[in-house]
C-alpha cells in the first residue's frame, strides 16, 4: 500500500480530489503544483497511515520507513540540498492536515533538520545570523513542546527572563548572541527534563515530529472540536514535509 505521495518541480502524485487520503492540505499542495504554482516541494503522508498508527499500539506500517528515506531523497535532488547538511542545509516543516479544517487544532513543527552544524551554515547562506540562531531556537522550542510535551510556559519564562537581562521589550530587539543563549537554556533544560540530549541527527528530528502530528489527533482540543463540529468518519490527519 502506499502511503507517501510526493510534490515537487512541476509534479504531483496527488491531487485535489484526495482529501481523504491526503487531507485538505496535502491535496491543495498537490493540485496547485500540478497547475504550475511555484508550491515548495514536498511530501505528504497519508491519513491512512495515521488510521493504521492509531489502531496497531503507536507503530508505523512497515513499509513507511523505506518510502520516507526515498521520498526525502527525491526532495533533496528536486531543491539540491542535504537534510541536516553542514553545507547547503535543507529543511522542512512538518504539518498536519486532515480532509476537514481544524484551525488550530493539531500540530506543527518548523526548521527541522537545523543542528549545531547546520544552523551555522543557516546563517553563512543568509549572511544572517540572528537570523539562523532564532530559527534554531524556534525548532528546539516547538520540538520540546509539541514531540516531549515539555512545559510551554516554562520555555517561555526563560525567553522573558532573557529580555529582561538584555533590557529589551520585544523579540526582534535580541542580537543573534542572545538567541545562541537561549538555545543553549534550552537544550539544557531539555536533557534536566529528559535525561537526553537534544537530537543533533535530523532524521530522528524528523521521526519525532511525525509521530507527533500523529499523536495530535486524538489531543482532547481536537477531539472536542471534531465532536462540537460534527465531524466524523475521517481516517486521521495527513502529515506534510515540505521544503
Amino acid at each position: 500500500m502506499k502511503y507517501v505521495y510526493f510534490f515537487g518541480a512541476g509534479k504531483a502524485e496527488g491531487n485535489g480530489e484526495m482529501k481523504d487520503v491526503l487531507g485538505g492540505k496535502g491535496a491543495g499542495l498537490a493540485e496547485m503544483t500540478k497547475i504550475g504554482l511555484p508550491v515548495p516541494a514536498g511530501f505528504t503522508i497519508s491519513a491512512e497511515c495515521c488510521d493504521f498508527y492509531l489502531k496497531h499500539d503507536r507503530k508505523y506500517p512497515k513499509s513507511l520507513v523505506q518510502e520516507v528515506k526515498k521520498h526525502l531523497a527525491r526532495l533533496e535532488k528536486v531543491t539540491k540540498k542535504r537534510f541536516g547538511a553542514p553545507e547547503n542545509p535543507l529543511l522542512v516543516s512538518v504539518r498536519s492536515g486532515s480532509a476537514r479544517s481544524m484551525p488550530g487544532m493539531m500540530e506543527t513543527i518548523l526548521n527541522l533538520g537545523l543542528n549545531s552544524r547546520s544552523v551555522a551554515a543557516l546563517a553563512r547562506k543568509a549572511n544572517n545570523e540572528r537570523f539562523a540562531w532564532d530559527a534554531y531556537r524556534r525548532l528546539v522550542q516547538m520540538y520540546s513542546t509539541v514531540v516531549i510535551g515539555l512545559p510551554k510556559e516554562e520555555l517561555e519564562e526563560k525567553l522573558r527572563s532573557l529580555k529582561t537581562r538584555r533590557g529589551v521589550k520585544d523579540d526582534t530587539e535580541l542580537p543573534h548572541e542572545a538567541w545562541r543563549e537561549l538555545v543553549a537554556e534550552y537544550k539544557e533544560y531539555f536533557k534536566q527534563k529528559t535525561g537526553k540530549s537534544f537530537p543533533e541527527d535530523p532524521e530522528e528530528q524528523l521521526w519525532g515530529a511525525i509521530g507527533a502530528v500523529f499523536e495530535s489527533w486524538n489531543a482532547e482540543k481536537a477531539v472536542t472540536y471534531r465532536r462540537v463540529e460534527r465531524i466524523t468518519g475521517l481516517l486521521g490527519t495527513a502529515v506534510n514535509v515540505v521544503q
